[in-house]
């Protein structure tokens, strides 16, 4: 299993929320390319960045985004704000290895099925979930999405991959949804990255024995940068 840690940006610096709350946020670093190569240089072997402001204020940073695939020696995933063609094809022509549509999804999914015939296996969806339906806009709005029935309309509009999130544990350290997790990719058939929550390297452990079912990467961030575990520590349990 794959260990991806987290870069999350908001106004330019690096920062991680609780449960997506924006008032309750946390500023670890000032310059988010700086974290890309350290996280690089101590064994990480991909890059989950978000802009923040894109996904929640529809205010994208592509200058940020761009300084971190520049700066990272790894492939790096970006996802938040991505809701049209042109916005992914900005980031895959700048370097980035996977884009990671969220609300584009729910409410215009051709644009996802056209972005996974132009840039097959690209292209993953984030299906974050709220009190049991799928959450949009940066977490601030629920729909009325079922997330294994969302999954599975993915999977026939070309989607491979899905990254579940489960909000009410995202930066809580309480544990992933191993359950829910299991549950999503056995059913649908996807490739599943899972984040939220996760904050001791049993954690991992946990998530690799997901493995077989198609769960094969863990997004981490804040329990690295509070320093319950380091990259190196993290890809051993999780066996990479």
């Amino acid at each position: 299993m794959l260990i991806a840690p987290a870069i999350d940006v908001r106004g330019g610096r690096v920062v991680r929320l609780v449960q997506g709350d924006a008032a309750r946020e946390t500023v670890y670093e000032q310059d988010p390319a700086a974290v890309a190569r350290r996280f690089a240089a101590a064994g990480a072997r991909r890059i989950h960045l978000v802009d923040l402001d894109g996904a929640i204020d529809a205010r994208p940073q592509p200058e940020v985004v761009a300084a971190v695939v520049a700066a990272a020696t790894v492939p790096v995933e970006v996802g938040g704000g991505i809701r049209d063609l042109e916005t992914a094809a900005r980031y895959v022509d700048g370097g980035a290895e996977r884009v990671i549509f969220g609300t584009a999804a729910v409410a215009e999914p051709a644009v996802v099925a056209a972005a996974c015939a132009r840039w097959p296996g690209r292209v993953a969806v984030a299906v974050d979930v709220k009190d049991g339906r799928v959450a949009v806009r940066g977490w601030t709005e629920q729909s009325e999405l079922e997330p294994l029935a969302f999954a599975c309309r993915l999977r026939e509009l070309g989607v491979a991959r899905v990254q579940y999130t489960d909000v009410s544990r995202d930066g809580t350290f309480t544990g992933p949804n191993l359950p829910a997790t299991e549950r999503i990719a056995r059913e649908s058939g996807l490739r599943v990255t899972v984040a939220g929550g996760i904050a001791r390297l049993d954690d991992l452990r946990a998530l690799r024995a997901l493995e077989p079912h198609g769960v094969d990467e863990a997004v981490v961030g804040k329990a690295l940068y509070e320093g319950r575990f380091t990259i190196p520590e993290a890809n051993e349990a999780a066996g990479c």
